[in-house]
């Protein structure tokens, strides 16, 4: 967003700026906290199309290289440790549902209990009323695409 540059520099004596490892100039409000660089980011589930993912013209911050483009509809995107690691779907029957993860890379046993506890959180949220199993594979089987 072009236009965006102009609405950055009018704030800029209202805003905290701080450089990235790669010398961007990043920009947030003055007084949030600054985390520990070191805390690891919990597992999050983004949905399909979310623009954090999809948003950004260098995703390098959020998706690993080696990280394939899938473009089958209906998979979300597994943050582990705030970068892509995994994708999701929601399969639905009348009797049941699963909720399958499939990761780009191998997880750590730690990796995969954070985020089957997480997957079991959002199963509960989309799919209340149903017995939604949680299928956490031990890698994606897919083409890149």
């Amino acid at each position: 967003m072009p236009a965006l540059g102009e609405v950055f520099e009018w704030l800029r004596p209202r805003l905290r700026t701080v450089r990235d490892e790669d010398g961007r100039e990043l920009f947030d409000v003055p007084r949030a906290p600054l985390p520990d660089p070191d805390v690891p980011a919990p597992v999050r589930f983004l949905p399909e199309y979310d623009n954090v993912t999809i948003g950004h013209k260098d995703r390098t911050r959020i998706v690993p290289d080696g990280i394939p483009r899938f473009t089958e509809v209906g998979w979300g995107s597994v943050l582990v440790d705030g970068m892509v690691a995994a994708r999701w779907r929601l399969f639905e029957t009348k009797a049941d549902a699963r909720l399958r993860i499939e990761p780009f890379r191998r997880l750590t046993s730690k990796e995969r209990a954070d985020t089957h506890t997480e997957a079991e959180r959002l199963a509960t949220f989309l799919a209340p009323e149903t017995d939604v199993h949680v299928e956490l594979r031990a890698r994606a089987a897919m083409a890149s695409g």
